[in-house]
């Protein structure tokens, strides 16, 4: 207890004379910030990505691909596959029959809005039942498609993106003119960054007969999964793959994680060795002008442990301010900032936000505790062994 008492009270006046040093410590939390900012907007980027591939997935949908492809693109399903698929015991059945989707999935080029430069945009041909599958599938603006017609609906993510797609415009892809009729919302899912259209129109426009590349649909219940999956991994008319929605979209960011996270780890530890640097310098300051006062407490009775500890903690909040402030800066300057990247799984391009969340501000706050630590820890155990003679002739 007595220790204790004497971390408190030198702690105390450690923190009420942090105004006496003013301009190095606003260097410290300057700086700290600014590792923060960057640290949070960087690792924002694979947040948001993962957020738009597999956080708004359907626990009830599942994707059925040919056997051995690992993406949409690399899977080919022929119409006979098809419909041995949608009589497989598992599927979620309406009076119209089974809730699924056979889906053609193809690249074509289109500008991006911002740079002008083509990108590889998703146009996916779906089914009738396709918005039975994808309930949270909402059309804010025009009209669903009509079967039978080269028209297009436009996902709320691509219509921001890519320059043109509204409601009224035609475009040429393939081999004809298709008009934009609608924009749909799915609540930031990866399915906003695609365009839909009818897939009996979109076959004959990029010659692919009667053929799809995977079939999406929905489980009876979540207790189906492995029905479904052993009916159609044993029936040997069939070479296919099932998979759940979340496990397809999670694995398709993965790589693109990856890259952001290592590149945003790089950048924030070189940043976080000039944050520790500053601290070390501050701190190293506060130690040299608290001197004859570190020197009187211990000729008082004060022990080293109090003083180091009183540094530490010094160091500490100053580094909670700087990283609360990057924290704040960060989140009020990126979250929910719209923009487009590659997916290098499927080589298109996916439209997302930027997601600033609580628990990767939480990440941010503690490296900056951390940088501040290790900022403080040299100049801690100077204090410490301060010799008291020396330090009192200065009085």
């Amino acid at each position: 207890m007595h220790s204790l008492s004497q971390i408190v009270a030198v702690t105390s006046v450690t923190l009420r004379s942090i105004g006496q040093r003013l301009g190095s410590s606003i260097v410290a939390v300057i700086g700290i910030a600014g590792v923060v900012i960057v640290f949070t907007a960087v690792l924002s980027i694979a947040e948001g990505f993962q957020a738009a591939m597999s956080g708004k997935g359907d626990p009830l949908r599942v994707l059925i691909l040919r056997s051995g492809a690992d993406t949409e693109m690399t899977s080919g399903l022929g119409g006979e596959d098809v419909r041995t698929i949608l009589d497989a015991p598992g599927l979620e059945r309406s009076a119209e029959g089974p809730v699924a989707s056979p889906e053609l999935f193809v690249i074509v080029g289109h500008p991006l809005k911002r740079s002008g430069t083509d990108a590889n945009v998703p146009l996916r041909g779906i089914s009738p039942a396709a918005l039975k599958v994808r309930p949270e599938v909402r059309i804010v603006q025009g009209r669903m498609f009509q079967p039978g017609t080269n028209e297009i609906i436009v996902g709320r993510a691509a219509s921001q993106q890519f320059d043109g797609l509204y409601v009224g415009r035609s475009v040429r892809w393939g081999e004809g003119s298709w008009q934009v009729v609608g924009i749909f919302d799915t609540g930031g899912s990866v399915a906003e960054s695609e365009l839909w259209c009818d897939a009996r129109v979109l076959q004959p426009a990029y010659r692919r007969g009667n053929s799809y590349q995977s079939v999406i649909a929905r489980l009876a219940s979540q207790d189906s999964f492995q029905l479904l999956k052993d009916s159609l991994t044993s029936d040997p008319r069939l070479q296919v793959t099932v998979v759940r929605e979340r496990d397809y979209y999670a694995e398709q960011s993965r790589v693109m994680q990856m890259i952001i996270r290592t590149i945003g780890m790089g950048i924030a530890a070189l940043m976080g060795l000039g944050a520790i640097f500053g601290a070390v310098n501050t701190m190293y300051s506060a130690v040299s002008s608290r001197t004859r006062e570190i020197a009187t407490l211990r000729a008082l009775g004060f022990g080293r442990t109090p003083v180091v500890v009183s540094v530490l903690i010094e160091a500490v909040f100053l580094s909670l301010i700087g990283g609360a402030l990057g924290g704040a800066l960060a989140w009020a300057a990126f979250d929910g900032y719209q923009t487009a990247t590659m997916n290098w799984q499927s080589f298109s391009q996916v439209a997302f936000a930027f997601a600033v969340t609580p628990s990767l501000l939480g990440q941010a706050l503690m490296y900056a505790v951390l940088m501040g630590l290790l900022g403080g820890l040299f100049p801690a155990w100077r204090a410490a062994r301060l010799p008291v003679v020396t330090a009192l002739r200065q009085l």
